[in-house]
């Protein structure tokens, strides 16, 4: 700590130069963040997803239902302890824009198979006694300003009601919040009963199944037992855990991680090229000072430590501005309108990005460092 008063004063040398590699480094930082953002969003569910839970699907095609009668076979299955189906509505509120996931469910099994949906006793209660009753996560409910009481309309895009009518009214008697920072909290969920009686086609059938076995570790087995039981019928299924579930929606877009990888390495190369530019020139300028600090009795390890320490200062005062600029907006919320419910940067990605600070100014810095090192005090101030 005692020379980093002469770190200082040897950045502000060149002014210019520094400030402009130090916000160089900072932008990388704020787009590292912010990218880590956009990622755990369109993975939205998938860090929460629970290990005791597997998705039975239609072994075709997630778009191809499935009997509601498989219920109580799948419940019968040696470790299972629980299922309940969903079903996916694809309706729109008010413009085609407004687009967010809309499901029939059993209200009471659903709520006990996702804890982390979390809703108060009376919103419970007034769900199971309202028929045409909807609840809905606290992201969907901030981003159109609905409230209790609401009445909220759907276009359907997929199920129309009984007589062709497309428009399906609800009552909002609940706004869940999620227990956990990464759950989902853009979800629309209505009674399956009511959806059931109401729609034009398709009466029994339902989209998929969740189910809750009692041994995480026999996931694999007990997914084999589900689909060896529905083996060679017309509705043939695949089970999976829930996170590959996920992951799968995740990845129709496109391998996410691999895409906002190769941004950050391309950027972080570049950023590299000129944070190392910038302490090589700095280095080259002070060539006698630097012979001069050897000839009062610094050290080849002083020198050394001192160089590395300026490449440290600048790259830890710009990837912390940008570490922290990227927390300040991701915290301001989702900038899409609502596309991105799950909008946070995760603790282990602020924990990368500063070790890639460490990382970036060691490498940035040891080629000039050593060659700083490597200085003949005679032949220095001879230049």
């Amino acid at each position: 700590m005692k020379y980093l008063y002469l770190l200082w004063s040897n950045l502000k040398r060149k002014k210019m130069r520094t400030t402009l590699t130090l916000l160089s480094i900072m932008v990388a930082f704020l787009l590292f963040g912010y990218l880590g953002a956009i990622k755990q969003a369109f993975s939205q569910g998938i860090d929460v997803a629970g290990l005791d839970r597997l998705i039975v699907r239609h072994k075709v095609s997630i778009i191809q239902l499935l009997p509601e009668a498989y219920e109580s076979r799948i419940e019968k299955i040696e470790g299972v302890e629980d299922a309940v189906h969903q079903t996916w509505f694809g309706g729109v509120y008010q413009k085609p824009s407004n687009f967010f996931a809309q499901m029939p469910v059993k209200p009471e099994e659903y709520l006990k198979m996702y804890p982390e949906f979390v809703l108060s006793d009376e919103e419970r209660n007034a769900w199971l006694n309202t028929r045409s009753g909807a609840v809905v996560g606290r992201g969907i409910a901030d981003r159109f300003g609905w409230k209790l009481g609401d009445r909220i309309p759907i276009n359907a895009t997929i199920w129309s009601r009984k007589g062709g009518e497309r428009t399906w009214e609800f009552d909002l008697v609940g706004i869940y919040d999620g227990a956990e920072k990464g759950t989902d909290t853009s979800q629309f969920l209505f009674r399956y009963d009511f959806f059931n009686e109401s729609r034009q086609f398709g009466e029994g059938l339902v989209g998929w199944y969740t189910v809750r076995i009692s041994d995480p570790d026999r996931a694999a087995i007990t997914a084999e037992l589900i689909d060896a039981e529905f083996a060679n019928s017309p509705n043939e299924t695949k089970a999976e855990p829930e996170g590959a579930f996920l992951q799968g929606f995740a990845n129709q877009i496109g391998d996410i991680g691999f895409i906002m990888m190769s941004i950050i390495v391309a950027v972080f190369f570049t950023i590299l090229l000129v944070a190392g530019n910038t302490m090589a020139y700095a280095v080259r300028e002070r060539t006698n000072e630097l012979a001069l600090l050897k000839a009062i009795g610094f050290t080849d390890r002083g020198v050394l430590a001192l160089v590395l320490g300026e490449s440290f200062v600048l790259t830890l005062l710009g990837g912390g501005l940008g570490l922290a600029l990227a927390w300040l907006l991701v915290s301001l919320g989702d900038p899409s309108g609502g596309s991105l419910p799950v909008f946070f940067i995760p603790y282990s990605d602020l924990a990368v990005g500063i070790a890639l600070i460490a990382i970036m100014a060691f490498i940035a810095g040891i080629l000039p460092a050593l060659q700083a090192q490597r200085l003949q005090i005679a032949d220095a101030l001879r230049r």
